[in-house]
């Protein structure tokens, strides 16, 4: 059996292989994607951010639970961004979603940079094609924070939950800068603690002035208190429901969509500059470039104009440009 008719098995060795691979940027990793698409897009697909301490995890191990119950299929992906040093997930497979470790319908895995923020979110959503190829029902995408990475990270998802926490302080700032556009459930989490009331207040407000992104719904509030399972059972009962409306009235399509064509532009992008540094030796030709632009010799623009005609010209020897 080959690595791809593992995954189609749900083989959790070979999903654990295929994921290596595209973390580590293999060779043999971006055929193998290629080959699972057109077994992709069953599973839906849950985001779950926000600060470190809101209860993230205990959160995403009270809705396994309830996709269980469910008689669903679970897989995790914890993305920890900031882990260069050790090469591993700094909270390694989350010691509170261990009760699920021997649940054959369960698959966790943890995901960190290894020293490529920029990466990470290719990595990931590599990883949740596989886990969908493979057949799981739902996708949850667990970040550590709330930086771009993450960002990048969760709008792989169908359905992104923004967990806050009252009295961290910094919450509704990271709000008005522009996380709450990721957003499409925001859970004030831990919400026995003093100040709970007041953040679901600010919350509601800050979504009253927001227009949704194009392709989402308005945002929902939610409280819950994970560790006592209060609230988890309305919350869950709610993603179900949206995630059944938007794929119904074909938000999730219009979000597939939009998701996709980021991703041929990502790919696009990353290509572009490898060519540039094999062919321009970019890296190389960097500071003499900025030293010619310094000295007045030439402008920016006409500088790289003239870096396009050569590396065209490099690429299309015999003026075949148009043919390709």
């Amino acid at each position: 059996m080959d690595l791809a008719d593992g995954i189609l098995a749900r083989s959790s060795r070979a999903v654990a292989r295929a994921i290596s691979l595209v973390e580590n940027r293999d060779p043999q990793a971006q055929p193998l994607v290629d080959s699972l698409y057109r077994h992709c897009g069953r599973a839906t697909i849950i985001g779950i951010t926000g600060s470190p301490g809101s209860g993230k995890s205990t959160l995403t191990d009270r809705l396994i639970a309830r996709e269980r119950a469910a008689g669903r299929t679970v897989a995790v992906i914890a993305v920890d961004p900031s882990s260069p040093f050790t090469g591993g997930a700094i909270l390694g497979d989350r010691l509170r979603m261990q009760d699920h470790a021997t649940d054959p319908g369960v698959f966790i895995r943890s995901m960190a940079s290894r020293g490529s923020l920029g990466g990470l979110a290719v990595a990931a959503g590599d990883a949740v094609r596989i886990l969908d190829a493979a057949g799981y029902d739902t996708l949850l995408i667990e970040t550590i924070g709330v930086g771009q990475t993450e960002v990048d990270v969760v709008e792989l998802a169908d359905l992104v939950l923004l967990v806050l926490m009252p009295g961290a302080g910094d919450e509704i700032q990271a709000l008005k800068a522009g996380v709450m556009e990721i957003g499409d459930f925001y859970v004030i989490n831990k919400d026995d603690l003093p100040g709970a009331d007041k953040l679901r207040l600010e919350v509601e407000y800050v979504l009253s002035l927001s227009q949704p992104s194009p392709g989402r719904k308005a945002g929902r509030v939610f409280a819950t208190g994970a560790l006592r399972n209060r609230g988890v059972d309305e919350l869950h009962a709610a993603i179900r429901d949206r995630t059944a409306e938007d794929r119904a009235d074909g938000s999730l399509a219009t979000r597939r969509s939009r998701r996709t064509a980021r991703q041929i532009e990502s790919i696009l992008r990353t290509r572009i500059h490898e060519v540039m540094d094999v062919h321009l030796e970019f890296s190389r030709q960097l500071p003499d470039w900025v030293d010619q632009v310094e000295r007045m010799e030439v402008g920016p623009y006409a500088l790289v104009d003239r870096q396009i005609d050569r590396l065209l010209s490099n690429r299309f020897p015999h003026g075949s440009k148009e043919e390709q």
